[in-house]
């Protein structure tokens, strides 16, 4: 995923996610529904997850440096890590403790009609924001269900988003379901109830981000394809006869790393490998553009 391509969902999200915050602290304000908080800062803590990963995908283009030879491509792996404790800490344990006070000391809600109001307009924004993240992954995934996309994807940001405004869709049912229930019976405990339910949802999606984006940043190598054809274009059954070891890792999610100990014959010439060496990497890069840093090694294959 290019960078560009995942801005336009990005954005996207922080304008739906910053309207719908304001929509809900006036709904929290005229009826004291902790569903309505619990929400509100939800929407808070996802704005300002756009807004680190904006932040992400900008200083990630910074050029390579002495210090930072390989360039700062993982630096949107870092805060995209960011976003998965922001999304805990804030939007998660909030919720969970917001959920507790009310359950423990309920009351009635004033003011129905703007909770429920705040609800079906924020359905509608969250959704248009879903929907522009949908048609941005669809263009990526390709065969890949959407739980195999959003584990293997090497570019954080747009399975990020996706499973934030899945999470804000199924946030808001369960915000309707509380104040709903409350509303039909009288009791507040069922506003704390669906705010517990919201804080749950959100710990378990962090947690899920929190997995993924570690798995990023611990260092990952290239899929079983793009493994099979660098293989294959490593070898020209001439000078360069077999691969005797090789590995992978992604130096951000545009940039692969190649290194490999390649076989060639003992009696070849320097120039001779040379060449071989230079046409190898040629053949690498056609076969998958994304390997720009490419280290090759010869040696003569031993028994």
């Amino acid at each position: 995923m290019s960078a560009s391509g995942g801005s336009r969902a990005i954005v996207a999200a922080l304008g739906a996610n910053l309207a719908i915050a304001l929509a809900k602290f006036v709904a929290f304000a005229f009826s004291g529904s902790s569903s309505m908080l619990a929400e509100g800062v939800h929407s808070v803590a996802d704005s300002g997850n756009q807004a680190l990963l904006l932040l992400g995908g900008r200083r990630a283009k910074r050029a390579a440096t002495e210090e930072h030879p390989f360039g700062y491509g993982r630096e949107r792996f870092v805060y995209a890590f960011l976003v998965a404790i922001v999304l805990f800490s804030v939007g998660g344990l909030f919720a969970l403790y917001e959920g507790v006070e009310k359950v423990r000391h309920p009351h009635s809600l004033d003011h129905w009609y703007w909770p429920v109001g705040v609800l079906l307009f924020s359905i509608v924004a969250e959704g248009y924001s879903f929907r522009t993240a949908v048609k941005e992954s669809g263009e990526l995934r390709g065969s890949q269900s959407w739980v195999q996309f959003i584990r293997r994807a090497k570019a954080p940001e747009l399975p990020i988003v996706l499973l934030e405004d899945f999470g804000a869709l199924i946030g808001l049912v369960l915000a309707l379901f509380g104040v709903g229930l409350s509303l039909a019976t009288g009791d507040g405990v069922w506003d704390g109830v669906g705010t517990l339910c919201i804080g749950a949802l959100l710990v378990c999606i962090a947690v899920v981000l929190g997995i993924e984006t570690k798995s990023l940043l611990l260092g990952e190598g290239a899929g079983a394809a793009d493994n099979a054809s660098i293989r294959a274009a490593l070898v020209d059954g001439d000078v360069v006869t077999g691969v005797i070891h090789m590995r992978t890792l992604y130096l951000g999610p545009e940039e692969l790393l190649v290194a490999a100990k390649i076989a060639v014959q003992h009696d070849d010439t320097a120039a001779e490998v040379a060449r071989a060496i230079d046409a190898a990497e040629a053949r690498i890069r056609a076969a998958v553009p994304i390997a720009r840093v490419i280290y090759l090694e010869p040696d003569i294959r031993r028994a």
